[in-house]
């Protein structure tokens, strides 16, 4: 099973690579999404576009297209708490918000700070940690406005070229930051950090440009040389070639986390911090795989 997202009719006026900034014209984005739970059930999506523990949104408003993805922390599942609801209600949360209009394109932390408050007032207790992306595009302006907090991220290639990346950002070795929110009493010794801490960015996007917003579990099993690879597949901004390049992506990720053999981005990280690890690292994988294209009604 598959999560598909394209929105409106988004036409592609030339090839990859061909492509020019157009003045005058919104721009939109042309998204497919992809993902594996690290159960080995390809593609299984839990309600609320969820692959595992992790989660991720698609939404548009009339000013913005905008993308999230969480990864709910694993950890708790030893204290009998499911990290999966974390991670999901805080992305329903947000992508709510800007269905809403409840949001400035230029803000994606206030999304994110927003999303976080509303879970923390819930009525009904919710317990868990995640970190979070969110990538906001503004279609009048053509700019990319995006915060992350923890280990997610993105990144924007143009002319087979990484130029805009995010920031990780961690506490220590495999501890990155993650909004929480603990038990009652226990506030003070579960890891909690404020979503104002997120890394933020604004930039010009142009016509073409491949934006990749994904959760740890691919990064960590992909390199930036093997995305490229992947991503000069991609010839078109037909939506069906996003899909299956965004598939082929997670596809390749997910194989590379169960071999036991392959030096990992995450295995190599490992061994800088003085652990001998070898092989790739089993994990939630989500893609959001995107295209800057004209937008038409």
């Amino acid at each position: 099973m598959l999560s598909v997202l394209s929105y409106g009719r988004l036409v592609a006026r030339a090839v990859l690579g061909g492509l020019s900034q157009t003045d005058g014209h919104d721009y939109s984005l042309v998204t497919a999404s992809y993902g594996f739970g690290k159960d080995f059930r390809k593609g299984i999506l839990k309600k609320g576009m969820c692959y595992g523990d992790d989660a991720c949104f698609i939404a548009r408003n009339k000013s913005a297209d905008v993308l999230g993805v969480a990864d709910g922390v694993g950890g708790w599942r030893d204290y009998g708490v499911d990290p999966s609801q974390f991670s999901a209600t805080l992305m329903r949360t947000c992508e709510r918000l800007v269905k809403e209009g409840r949001f400035t394109p230029s803000n994606p932390v206030g999304i994110l700070t927003s999303g976080y408050y509303e879970l923390l007032q819930n009525k009904v207790p919710l317990l868990g940690s995640s970190t979070a992306c969110i990538v906001v595009l503004d279609r009048r302006s053509h700019q990319l406005h995006t915060c992350n907090l923890g280990d997610s991220g993105f990144l924007v290639v143009r002319g087979g070229e990484v130029v805009h990346r995010s920031d990780e950002q961690q506490h220590y070795f495999n501890t990155p930051f993650q909004l929480s929110i603990a038990p009652p009493g226990a506030e003070g010794v579960v890891l909690s950090d404020s979503p104002e801490a997120a890394d933020s960015s604004s930039f010009d996007v142009q016509l073409g440009d491949i934006i990749l917003t994904a959760t740890d579990g691919l990064f960590d099993n992909m390199p930036d040389y093997m995305i490229l690879q992947e991503l000069k597949k991609l010839k078109t901004t037909n939506y069906d070639s996003v899909l299956q390049t965004a598939q082929s992506i997670a596809k390749q990720a997910h194989d590379l986390a169960y071999d036991p053999n392959y030096m990992s981005p995450f295995a190599q990280f490992a061994c800088d911090n003085g652990l001998n690890v070898r092989g790739g690292k089993p994990d939630d994988i989500t893609v959001l795989l995107s295209i800057v294209a004209e937008y038409t009604d």
